[in-house]
């Protein structure tokens, strides 16, 4: 029986970085399928058709910051594993900031050469929690959809209905507590 690949997308403008990234990848798991992209359009395009398991990304990039790929991860495929992997930053309260934000780690390029140390338990994580990961993806994504359509009937109808945005206020309160009961 064929395992799948673990697919992942690494978000680096540096062609060296990129490279020296790849090879700490592929060190940690074989069975990967990965793509690199350089900008923030690419980083969009795959998310809806390659559909990564895990997102590697750089913090400084042309056009656009990690917090942004991590925002539009965030959007368009909710739950990603996403990894900080940057040389860019030595700020203590901005690498805590980052997993506020909901990246699941940050690693610094000085430490390169054993990311694939790090690296490994995030790829077996997402190894061995894909189907749930995946399940649970899609749930939190049907149910946002659902919200964002309620809001915009809501926004439609008149102001004196301010329970039924209070309503939606309690399923987004209920879907962060599911996020996070779930660690996704």
């Amino acid at each position: 029986m064929k395992i799948n690949p673990i697919r992942v997308l690494l978000v680096e403008d540096n062609k060296t970085d990129a490279q020296l990234t790849e090879r700490q990848i592929y060190k940690a798991e074989s069975n990967v399928e990965l793509r690199t992209v350089k900008d923030i359009e690419a980083v969009e395009n795959n998310l809806i058709e390659f559909k990564p398991q895990l997102i590697i990304s750089d913090y400084r990039l042309p056009g656009c910051s990690g917090l942004d790929v991590l925002q539009l991860a965030e959007k368009l495929s909710p739950g990603t594993t996403f990894i900080f992997l940057t040389g860019a930053i030595n700020d203590e309260e901005l690498a805590a900031n980052t997993i506020l934000s909901g990246a699941s780690g940050y690693f610094l390029k000085k430490n390169l050469g054993n990311f694939h140390l790090r690296l490994a338990p995030y790829l077996k994580a997402v190894k061995s929690n894909s189907s749930l990961t995946s399940k649970t993806r899609t749930m939190i994504k049907d149910s946002r959809e659902t919200i964002n359509k309620n809001e915009e009937f809501l926004k439609s109808f008149d102001s004196v209905n301010v329970s039924h945005v209070e309503g939606i206020q309690k399923i987004r309160e209920d879907l962060a507590k599911l996020k996070k009961d779930y660690d996704i």
